[in-house]
């Protein structure tokens, strides 16, 4: 089923690149920075959100200020790969908070998981619990971050889809 969004424009773009980098910006802000009026600025935004293409605000979080945290990217090849399998395991990992992202890729194993856990153990324990036992894992394989020299919490969005206008 074909949803009807809205096309977009240039600055429908820029407001979400804007928005997704400072989404505390008031929106006289945000109409200066995208060459609007606040009132049609304030109008589009209304619309993106009301057509999904914005889906929340929040605040992103030092994790290292409030203590110890261990980030872990795990390899995940499944026993079988019928539908009700890949369907149980990513019903499984969706339910466990500490995994923040699962992506299902082409090559040489299934899954992609990102673990945010308290340390080592913490992850040790979910893995032999989760993958280990309940998910109708083969075999996974886990990559422990020693150190994010960055981590971008925005997309290039006039990068990616500017052209395309």
């Amino acid at each position: 089923m074909m949803l009807d969004l809205p096309k977009l424009d240039r600055i429908d773009l820029r407001i979400l690149a804007q928005l997704q980098r400072s989404g505390r910006t008031t929106n006289v802000d945000l109409a200066d920075a995208v060459g609007l009026s606040p009132s049609p600025c304030l109008l589009r935004v209304k619309r993106l959100e009301k057509a999904g293409y914005i889906t929340g605000y929040g605040a992103r979080i030092m994790l290292d200020k409030l203590g110890g945290m261990q980030t872990v990217f795990t390899q995940v090849t499944l026993l079988d790969h019928r539908r009700e399998d890949i369907m149980k395991f990513e019903s499984i990992i969706r339910d466990i908070d500490e995994v923040v992202e699962c992506h299902l890729v082409s090559g040489g194993f299934d899954y992609l998981l990102k673990f945010v856990t308290r340390n080592v153990i913490h992850y040790q324990s979910l893995a032999e619990e989760v993958l280990g036992q309940h998910a109708h894992v083969e075999k996974y394989f886990s990559y422990i971050v020693m150190k994010s020299p960055f981590v971008k919490s925005y997309y290039p969005i006039e990068k990616l889809f500017l052209d395309q206008l």
